[in-house]
């Protein structure tokens, strides 16, 4: 099954952003790395909104959306690991 299927294509462009927002905040000294994904969540939904307009799949989306950036993130580091 293609990722496609749960994550609209138009949110491409805002995992990369989320991406990015995350590699800034990890790197500031005053937010723990713990927090970054909740930080990312409602930034994630809100840029889903002004995308997909208010509506419920807005927020899923916005949703997926972080939790793909936030999981990709892990994975590449995982595998990156020594």
């Amino acid at each position: 099954m293609e990722i496609t299927s749960y994550l609209s294509e138009k949110m491409f462009p805002l995992v990369i952003f989320l991406y990015v927002v995350g590699m800034i905040l990890k790197n500031t000294e005053r937010i723990k790395d713990k927090y970054i994904p909740l930080i990312l969540l409602p930034i994630g939904v809100l840029f889903s909104l002004l995308i997909t307009g208010l509506s419920v799949d807005g927020v899923i989306q916005g949703v997926l959306a972080t939790g793909v950036t936030v999981y990709g993130n892990q994975v590449v580091k995982q595998l990156c690991d020594k």
